[in-house]
């Protein structure tokens, strides 16, 4: 099977190496990997500040970018909500309804594609996992702590294959950390303020690092700490997963 890397822009320019370590992942797990060149914005900036009406180009370069693959795989639960959501193509609708239904988030394509087993990753570090909403309550990787229902999480399960973790339990595991695209630049002294609560839960507990399947909430988290002097690192899950065994 073939697979597409769709790797959102921010992370493209901001933080390649969780392009690389997702890249490099999909790799040793069998699949054949390409990244297409042309790729670019996926729109969801613009439609999340109400401008959907100005992303056909978007939609358009994206439908001509991953038409040829069997999977589209993303290291950003946020970035693959839009495309499930919102990708449409006026020239070709059959095309963009079929590539909505291929695109998955990282951990999601491992867990319920893949059906992987074991991952051979080291990370001797205490871990708090970062829920974000996109994925947890878009893509279901996880369960709503509110909802009276079985527990699971895709990117936990995998996690707990990685040897020398430590992946502590939060308080308030499904809490926002109020980032949201726009709304940490609209509403910035909310989307801090949601952010300092958020890393509060981590410190409690001691973590090193502070994981997660979204770069955005993590870059938001980062930013807050390093304003902090904080020892508290982010780490994308991605990394975690191509840790190698020393």
């Amino acid at each position: 099977m073939k697979i597409g890397l769709f790797i959102p822009c921010y992370v493209d320019q901001f933080y390649p190496k969780v392009g690389i370590a997702t890249y490099e992942l999909l790799q040793k797990l069998g699949c054949d990997v390409r990244f297409p060149m042309r790729q670019t914005c996926c729109g969801q900036p613009m439609a999340n500040s109400g401008y959907e009406h100005l992303t056909k180009g978007c939609d358009a370069n994206f439908v001509a970018n991953f038409a040829e693959f069997d999977y589209i795989v993303c290291p950003s639960g946020s970035c693959v909500l839009h495309v499930k959501e919102h990708l449409h193509d006026e020239k070709n609708e059959a095309l963009a309804t079929k590539i909505r239904k291929s695109v998955y988030e990282l951990t999601e394509f491992i867990t319920d594609i893949l059906k992987v087993e074991t991952i051979e990753g080291h990370f001797p570090h205490k871990v708090g996992l970062h829920q974000s909403c996109h994925g947890q309550r878009g893509l279901k990787l996880s369960q709503m702590s509110e909802l009276n229902a079985p527990f699971f999480s895709k990117p936990e399960q995998l996690l707990a294959k990685i040897s020398g973790i430590n992946l502590v339990s939060l308080n308030r595991k499904d809490e926002c950390c109020g980032f949201g695209g726009t709304f940490c630049v609209t509403e910035e002294a909310i989307s801090v303020k949601m952010g300092k609560d958020r890393i509060k839960d981590h410190e409690s507990q001691g973590v090193e690092y502070i994981t997660g399947f979204d770069m955005s909430c993590l870059m938001h988290m980062e930013g807050i700490l390093r304003k902090e002097n904080s020892p508290i690192k982010t780490i994308h899950i991605a990394e975690i997963l191509n840790s190698r065994v020393l």
